[in-house]
């Protein structure tokens, strides 16, 4: 098992989650998250201020899945996620060594 971790922009999580839906992925945990990468954030300008955004507001996906999804689920979240502009996001691949449902006690592909 893996769980896929997903740093996306905000307003490409339904995209992300309708491609998602047909692959059989069963559920994804979201947080709303800030942080920075190259980005290194931007300037705007509030009632004739300019400040400096430092912190961008980004979605993370948590996604379990078996090791024969892996390829397709970070393939689906690139293709979904993509705008082609910097600040898009990165994906993370992390192995799981066990994953247990709490109301049945299954364990490992089956808790999936």
């Amino acid at each position: 098992m893996k769980i896929i971790e997903a740093i996306i922009k905000p307003f490409k999580l339904d995209d992300v989650r309708e491609a998602l839906t047909p692959m059989g992925v069963q559920g994804l945990t979201v947080t709303e998250v800030k942080g920075f990468g190259r980005q290194k954030g931007h300037t705007e300008l509030y009632r004739g201020a300019e400040y400096v955004v430092d912190l961008l507001p980004k979605i993370k996906l948590e996604v379990l899945v078996r090791d024969d999804q892996v390829d397709s689920v970070v393939s689906t979240i690139m293709d979904a996620a993509k705008t082609g502009r910097i600040g898009d996001g990165k994906i993370f691949v992390l192995d799981v060594k066990d994953a247990i449902r709490i109301r049945t006690g299954e364990r490992g592909d089956d808790a999936i």
